[in-house]
């Protein structure tokens, strides 16, 4: 399946140059010239695009304000693509969020290279369990896609539940593993944190996809 890259380049003739570039590498690429409409798209799919190319010199809004509202949406690598190669541009480029610099002009080999450097930094940093994939690296974990909400608790109780698959955990063993879970109860602070990752993956108590309850004992994983 070919990784989606967000294009932002007003100048056509170079998004067209960039754009086909990519595409022969594989990469499907949607390209934007005016960076408002692009927002718009990230912020209806926030979750599709693991790098975004970013120019800086844009009608509507100056590049460094994109990169700023492009972080507050998506997790995305974000390259800037630019002439504005001044150091205190790349200074304020990271500053925002920015992952790399490219200045303009740049053989697009190049950009190729630094794609595929952050792909496989996400691969290695990333690991699937079912239907889940975990980000240690991040403490996220996804489901089909979408990023779950999750406490550092629920993270770390569901990163048990998956990494121990099939086996039965009581409601003792998650509360002595689990840093910071509380000092009431155990029994009682266990079900609440549980109850709460349910309702987070959809699950059912009735009829469990994912979490079981043992009865008499504590949880484990199924599917």
């Amino acid at each position: 399946m070919s990784e989606k890259i967000l294009l932002i380049e007003d100048d056509l003739e170079m998004q067209s140059l960039i754009g086909d570039y990519l595409q022969n590498y594989d990469f499907e690429v949607k390209a934007y010239d005016k960076p408002k409409e692009a927002l718009l798209h990230l912020k209806e799919n926030p979750t599709w695009y693991k790098v975004i190319v970013l120019d800086l010199m844009l009608p509507q809004m100056d590049g460094f304000d994109v990169c700023k509202e492009i972080r507050t949406m998506s997790d995305a690598h974000i390259i800037i693509s630019s002439a504005r190669n001044e150091l205190s541009d790349k200074i304020l480029g990271y500053g925002l969020g920015a992952d790399d610099y490219l200045a303009k002009p740049y053989e697009p080999r190049e950009l190729v290279l630094k794609i595929n450097s952050f792909l496989r930094r996400n691969t290695l940093s990333k690991k699937r369990m079912g239907d889940f994939e975990i980000d240690e690296t991040k403490m996220e974990i996804s489901l089909e896609g979408y990023t779950l909400e999750l406490t550092k608790i629920e993270f770390d109780i569901l990163l048990l539940l998956l990494s121990n698959q099939g086996k039965v955990f009581s409601r003792e063993v998650i509360f002595n593993a689990i840093n910071g879970i509380g000092y009431n109860s155990k029994d009682r602070t266990v079900d609440m944190h549980i109850s709460n990752l349910r309702a987070k993956i959809g699950d059912d108590s009735k009829n469990p996809k994912y979490i079981k309850s043992v009865w008499g004992i504590g949880y484990k994983l199924v599917g």
